[in-house]
């Protein structure tokens, strides 16, 4: 479904608990989601692609070291590695790719782009991922740069609640054009090679020519209800957003899961549903104002 479309942005910084870091640092995460929504929307508003705003989106949440689980700053594995994830779909054609377990390339969603512009691949796991992208011009680092102090000591916190917090990105261009983009540093104290349903298309991130999805949470229930495309089935089945949303995190609920998940369709319509304590997130559309909610 593509044509003359009016722009819209949505934005997720991850679903959880509502913590009192959350709470006391209300202000800074709102910036940072206003900032996050204003250079999709810049881009968008200037002509740009879906494809294109949802990555560079996604790439300043990666940087954004204090609030987000993506990039530097993520959440470290049982051992005290840190292994990234991330997704990056096109809905016009459905082009695709994702990287999972990735510890080298500094922002993993520019590694899930090569993945996608670079071969005929869709998801790559590990080292070689990260060769993929360096091949094809992505920034390398150490390892030790996406291990923080703040995450060393929330790795040893005791907690009945780990965290589990993806940041993501869904973009309408004003060609008609939807774009999804997912990233994570997985869930606190996983075991290492443990891959969520960030990298999973179908499971936390989708895009087509009716409706882009971007999930969070507990990413075992969101792969085993199959939640992003789900939600896709619905629409093209007749289905308006919200319910078709709201029903896929039902089936999460279902299976004794938690979180969230933003979408957006073709027609600018926009579902941000969540059965998390928190899901900070913001939405944009053209001729409006972004809201921002933490």
């Amino acid at each position: 479904m593509r044509g003359v479309s009016e722009p819209a942005v949505a934005v997720h910084a991850g679903a959880g608990a509502r913590s009192g870091e959350l709470e006391t640092r209300r202000d800074e995460v709102r910036a940072a989601l206003q900032q996050t929504v204003d250079i999709a929307r810049v881009m968008l508003e200037s002509g740009a692609g879906a494809l294109d705003a949802a990555q560079s989106a996604v790439m300043f949440m990666e940087a954004e070291v204090e609030f987000f689980n993506a990039g530097r700053g993520s959440v470290l594995c049982a051992d005290g590695s840190v292994e990234l994830s991330a997704a990056l779909m096109r809905g016009s054609d459905r082009g695709a790719g994702a990287v999972a377990a990735i510890g080298r390339s500094k922002h993993p969603i520019i590694a899930a782009r090569a993945v996608l512009d670079h071969g005929p691949h869709v998801l790559l796991v590990g080292a070689p991922a990260d060769a993929h992208a360096a091949a094809a011009g992505a920034e390398q680092t150490d390892p030790s740069y996406f291990v923080t102090d703040r995450q060393r000591r929330r790795l040893a916190e005791l907690s009945s609640d780990p965290d589990r917090g993806t940041v993501g990105v869904v973009c309408l261009d004003a060609g008609g054009s939807l774009a999804a983009g997912t990233s994570t540093g997985g869930m606190r104290g996983q075991a290492p090679g443990r891959i969520g349903d960030t990298p999973l298309l179908g499971a936390g991130t989708w895009a087509d020519d009716l409706v882009a999805v971007s999930c969070t949470g507990d990413g075992e229930a969101f792969i085993r209800a199959g939640v992003a495309r789900h939600i896709a089935t619905l629409v093209a089945g007749g289905s308006s957003l919200e319910p078709a949303a709201a029903e896929a995190l039902v089936q999460v609920a279902d299976l004794g899961g938690h979180g969230g998940l933003i979408a957006l369709d073709a027609r600018g319509h926009i579902a941000m549903p969540f059965n998390s304590e928190a899901m900070p997130r913001a939405r944009w559309r053209a001729g409006q104002p972004p809201t921002v909610w933490v």
